[in-house]
Formats: C-alpha cells, structure tokens, sequence
C-alpha cells in the first residue's frame, strides 16, 4: 500500500503503521489460547505479505513461524514493533525498539494511567525512553492496527472473521473493543474500512496525528471516531482543518457528560459548561459531525460525501409507508430539523400519476404503489428546489420483496447536490447491500436516519483561526499585573470589561460612607444598588453582598456601614476593599455571558440565562472562542429564555443585536492567554436601540 506524499516523515510514520514492511510481536505466546498468540495468527490469516518476527525467548517456532529471543536477535529491518510484554517490561521493550531502529510500536499491554499513581509513573517512563529514543508510540492499552489491505496486527477476537470487510472508511478508536464491533457492524451491512486504529492511552500519538496518517491513504474517504476524552485539542485541530481541505469529512462518536470537571469551576461558567457541553462545541468548530447513536456512525458517511453545503434545515421526507414516513417526520422534529413546505412542482406530478395531497412534512407514495418513474420524478423535483435542503428516502415491504424496483429508482443520486437518506424499514438486506453498493447512505432505523440527517446539516466547514490581538492582549495583562491577585474584584474586572466596550452602569467605588454618599449625589439622586468589593467573595447575591433599591443619601450611608460589616463578619479572611455604588437600571432581560479557557479542550464563550436562577434553568449555548457575531447571533437563536425579549405578548424587544456584540466582544478574552475565566452576569439588556449594561463581572488569571 502507497501512502500519497505530504511530507516524508508523515509518509515514512503512516507507512510504518499501517503497511510496515516487516513486524516484530514482542511478547508473542506459543499457547493460541492465549490473546498474545492473536496477532501472528491474524496476520497470516488476512495476507499480510511482509516478514513476521516473534519475540518470545523461550520458544523457537511459534505457529510454524521461527521466534527469536530479543529484538536484538532479530536478524532484519524492523518497521513496526507490537509489544505484547507485562507492564513492568514495556519500557525495557521500547529501549529495544530504539536501539534496532524501529520507527513505531503499538502497547497492547494495560497497568498505565489507568491504573493510579503506580500506572501514571510506569506510563511517564515509556514516554521517556520513546522520546530519548526516536520511537513514535500507540498505547499502551491498543488493541492493535488493522489495515484491511492485510496488516490485521490486533489481538481483537473479531479477526477471527474470514475476509475483512474493505471500504472507504478509515476507524480511530479510543477503546479497543469497538474497533471489533465496528468492523463486524460494518460487515454486516455491506460497509467496509481501509484501516482501523485503536490509540489506546495516547501516550504518543494521538487522534489527531493517527487522522492525519489516515489522510494520506488515497482508500480512505472519510474518517470515523469513536472518543472518549479530547486528550489533543491542537493535534485535532489540525487534523481537522487537513481533512477538510483534502474533502474528506470527519465524523465522531463521543461518549457521555463529566460532571468532575464542573464542581472545580468557581463560576457559574465554568459550573455549566460541562466537559461534554465544551467537547461538543469543539467538535462542531472543527467541523467534526458529532452522532449519539453508534449505528449512525458508520451509516451517515455518504450524506457527507459528494453532496454540497446546504444552508438550511429543511429536510423533504418521501415515503411509501405511511407509518415508517410518521416515524422520520417525528424524529426529524424531534432533533429540531424543519419539513421542508409542500412543492406545487411535486404536487403536479403527484396528480399525474393519480397521487393526492399528503399531510403536511411527508409526501407519501404508499396508495401509489412501487412506481420508480414516480418516485425519481419526485426526488428530482426535490432535488432541484431552493426550498429543500436534505431528502429522506423511507421504504416499506417493497424493499424486502422488490429490491429491484425499490432500488432502481435510487441508482444514480449519490453525487447529487443535496444529500439523500434511505430508510428501509423491514430487514431487506439485499436492498441494504445494493443501495450501500451504490453509494446511498442505509439506515436500519427511523432515528439514526434523523440524526444522520441533522448531523449532515448542522456541520460547519472549520473557520480560520482568530488573528492575534497583541494590543489587547497587552492591556488585559496589564489589569492583571496591577491587581496583583488570581481573581479580579469587580471593579478591577469592570477595567477588563471597558477594554473589550462592555459598558456598565454609572457608579463609582466607595471606601467609607460619606463616599458613598457622595457618589449618590453625583448620581442624581436615582435609586442605586450598593454591592460589596472583594476578589474572595465572586458571587455577591448567595452572600448577602448585595442591596438593592436604595433612594436616599441617608439610605445608602447607613447600608454602606451595615454592609461591610456583615461581610466581615461573614468572610473574615476576605479582602474587603469597598463598596460599588451602582444606578439601578431596567431592562427587558438578563442574560449570562461567560469566558473560560479549559486546559484540554480550549477557549468557550457561553451564554445563558442571567441572574441568580442562571444555574436552575440551565438553558445555555456554547460556542468555541472567539465567534463572530454571525456565530452570536446563531447563539442568541439557540436559548429558549430570549424569547420573552423579542417582543413576546406585546412586551418591549430588547436589544439583541447589542447582546450579541458583547457576546462577540467577550470571547476575544480567548485572544488574551492570561483569562482562564471571566462572567458577566448579569448582563442586562435593555429596550431594542439601548444596548446591554454590564451589572456585574468577574476575571480570574490562569494559575501558570
């Protein structure tokens, strides 16, 4: 197998994983009970034509194969080592494969990370010794590597098949045994791979290098994940921006939500913004379609290929089961996607073979019987129309016993503009293998035919990376240096706000009564709110930090005394530093607008419902920083609290327009490498044409 040049150390690495010309099975067992006698039987068994070494001193042959004590004994090159050894051994293998020379070995062997402090030092030292010498790892804790063109190096049982399944696909796993059920998943449906990649720990390599390799594989027309954990935000970056460059879409399977993460946060931000909820948003900013079901994975890809960007989320459902239509349109909606309006081009056709009006999302063909001159007219009619983004194909028993004629009519619309998901809903294999066979995205059930749909048009095409701001990123540091502390108080964090033009109420800080007096007069005499200044108290209201609606000098003087007080009393160790004199305002809405940047998965900027019910109605969206306002503006649409401020019940509209610009303006904090966190909440908003008002923020330094 020829890997297509990009530059010749990814070429030597990808043609080192997957077509090594010779392999070394560190560990092999003489005993085929054992997993470790796996490998050299699989690899005979699917053709792989390079020479074989078994490492095993205490055997000479192994399965009719000569053994060899050491690698050192080894008597030719050796590309690809798999080591198969205990724990305690894998570092002193890896020291062998550097001192023979060998570019990439593959761990089998668990006891690592993952097994506590013990695992995580035995796991550092193979990265060492892989470091000092020059050997790129997978693992430890990989199943292996199955290229289907015949280096079937893996000690996964689903070998055990008679041919594998060769396709388009290339699969990296996080987990070893969901590379056997894709590949057996896959093979019964009719769906082939180029290559499999379980990367185990990433000690080394990791998803992102490991798709990169992949691309290189002129086989391989799209890539598959199965994720745990984003262990590389760079690396999958640019995996992601490379893929999407050479046209070769990238899909992801992730599993669930951490709630770990979230109780570290001291924000409401970071409390919300789940290690799920951030992955999500990286995903799709790197155009990576996420899926939630696994049997969309590998049944979506052809939605992704060769079809255009559509624009929308009107999806033409066409049927000729009434029941299996309901069951798409249903899901369709369920998942938020839009049914695409009835079509007076398809109405006529409709009328010429006989056909009446359908109910609204579904043009069902079931009184029409199987007729593909029919059922191609309609779909080309789809096909051709600005008012239809995606068209879903759902067939009934003709599918199990007229392959031909539920077929025929689909041959040919793989390439088409807009992509086209079939749904049988009997078991109709040999409809399954023929449209599969075509290039037709198949699916077994109504939801995973929804979701591959929505994840089709949903999916982004990566933006650019943000420009550097260097002005902006020197002030904000300034602001920084001279608090002197991790996180900011308001009024320092204010400072923040006012570099990036997020205006906040008039005030002012006072440090005794009489200047809070003062500042109340300067006001005007408008009712004021007085809030407590202080670095350790984040969120003034669960602390009694706050009082409201105060109309008089007199009021605010003697609130200033009563306030301090209490919190001293409250927060002895706290670093009191005066009291905000705010003038109250009044708007449409409160929102939550919040910055974190997350050791792994980078810069989110969130928006949410403000105030103190922000955490109880957990309606958020959140997005990669920095976005755009195009990309804020989608935000806005994607909260269901805004509604009331756009004008609901004949209610004053607030100014979105406004709260999308902050939104914007806040993210570019991810500009800024000294920000790990930063909310303001609330942030009013006030009458459309008025703009937001800033009622509180906080900042807090990355501790590095």
């Amino acid at each position: 197998m020829k890997f297509a040049r990009r530059d010749s150390v990814a070429t030597e690495l990808a043609q080192a994983i997957f077509a090594p010309r010779s392999v070394a099975l560190v560990g092999a067992s003489s005993n085929p009970a054992k997993n470790t006698a796996r490998p050299l039987r699989y690899l005979r068994k699917h053709g792989y034509e390079g020479r074989i070494f078994p490492i095993n001193p205490g055997a000479e042959v192994i399965d009719g194969v000569r053994a060899w004590p050491s690698l050192a004994d080894a008597p030719a090159e050796i590309d690809h080592a798999f080591i198969m050894v205990g724990a305690d051994a894998v570092e002193e293998s890896v020291r062998a494969c550097a001192d023979r020379g060998i570019r990439c070995a593959t761990i089998l062997s668990d006891g690592f990370a993952e097994a506590g402090p013990e695992g995580v030092a035995r796991q550092e030292a193979v990265a060492r010794a892989a470091g000092e010498g020059g050997v790129r790892l997978l693992g430890p804790n990989s199943i292996g590597v199955i290229d289907t063109a015949g280096f079937a190096c893996s000690a996964n049982a689903a070998l055990a098949m008679e041919t594998l399944p060769r396709g388009r696909y290339g699969v990296i796993s996080q987990s070893g045994s969901m590379i056997g059920a894709l590949l057996s998943q896959g093979a019964a449906r009719g769906i082939g791979f180029s290559s499999l990649v379980s990367v185990g720990n990433e000690i080394d390599l990791t998803v992102g290098e490991i798709g990169e390799a992949m691309l290189s594989d002129p086989r391989c027309e799209a890539i598959l994940l199965f994720l745990e954990a984003i262990r590389d935000r760079a690396a999958l970056a640019r995996f992601a921006r490379s893929a999407e460059a050479a046209g070769k879409p990238v899909l992801a399977y992730k599993l669930g939500r951490s709630k770990a993460g979230q109780a570290l946060a001291a924000t409401h931000t970071g409390a919300l913004a789940g290690n799920d909820a951030q992955a999500d948003a990286l995903l799709a900013h790197l155009g990576i379609a996420r899926v939630r079901i696994l049997e969309t994975l590998f049944e979506a890809p052809p939605l992704f290929l060769g079809s255009g960007q559509p624009e929308g989320r009107r999806v033409a459902v066409v049927s000729t089961t009434g029941g299996g239509g309901a069951m798409v349109v249903d899901a369709l909606a369920s998942l938020g996607m839009e049914m695409a309006p009835p079509l007076p081009e398809v109405a006529a056709i409709l009328a010429e073979h006989g056909v009446g009006g359908s109910p609204a999302g579904l043009i069902d063909l079931t009184l029409a019987g199987t007729r593909p001159a029919l059922v191609r007219a309609v779909i080309e009619a789809l096909q051709a129309s600005d008012a239809v983004d995606a068209i879903a194909m759902v067939i009934g028993s003709s599918s199990q016993f007229h392959p031909e004629l539920a077929v025929a009519p689909l041959r040919g619309f793989a390439q088409s503009a807009k992509p086209l998901g079939v749904y049988l809903v009997p078991a109709a294999e040999d409809s399954r293998r023929l449209l599969t066979e075509e290039g037709l995205a198949v699916f077994r059930t109504a939801e995973s035919c929804a979701e591959g749909l929505r994840a089709r048009l949903e999916r982004r095409p990566p933006p650019p990376e943000a420009a550097p701001d260097p002005a902006l990123a020197t002030a904000v540091h300034a602001v920084f240096d001279e608090a002197e502390a991790t996180t900011l108080d308001e009024v320092q964090a204010r400072r923040v706000c006012d570099l990036l033009g997020i205006e906040g109420p008039e005030g002012g800080l006072a440090r005794s009564a009489a200047e809070a007096g003062e500042t109340f007069d300067r006001l005007g005499g408008a009712a004021v709110a007085l809030k407590i200044v202080s670095p350790d108290i984040p969120h003034k209201s669960d602390s009694g930090g706050l009082i409201l609606g105060l109309a008089t000098g007199a009021e605010v003087e003697a609130s200033f005394d009563r306030l301090m007080e209490a919190q001293r009393a409250a927060h002895p160790e706290a670093r009191l530093r005066g009291v905000l004199v705010q003038r109250m305002e009044r708007g449409v809405a409160e929102a939550l607008v919040g910055f974190r940047r997350d050791p792994q998965l980078g810069p989110v900027v969130m928006l949410g419902a403000g105030g103190v019910l922000a955490e109880v109605m957990r309606d958020t969206a959140i997005r990669v920083a920095p976005v755009t306002k195009v990309e804020a503006l989608r935000m806005l649409d994607a909260v269901t609290f805004l509604r009331a401020a756009r004008g609901f019940r004949n209610r004053p509209s607030g100014d979105l327009d406004a709260l999308a610009e902050a939104v914007t303006r806040l993210s570019r904090l991810a500009l800024c490498e000294d920000v790990a966190e930063a909310e303001i909440n609330p942030l009013l908003v006030l009458e459309e044409g008025r703009g937001v008002r800033a009622l509180d923020a906080l900042a807090m330094r990355r501790a590095d």
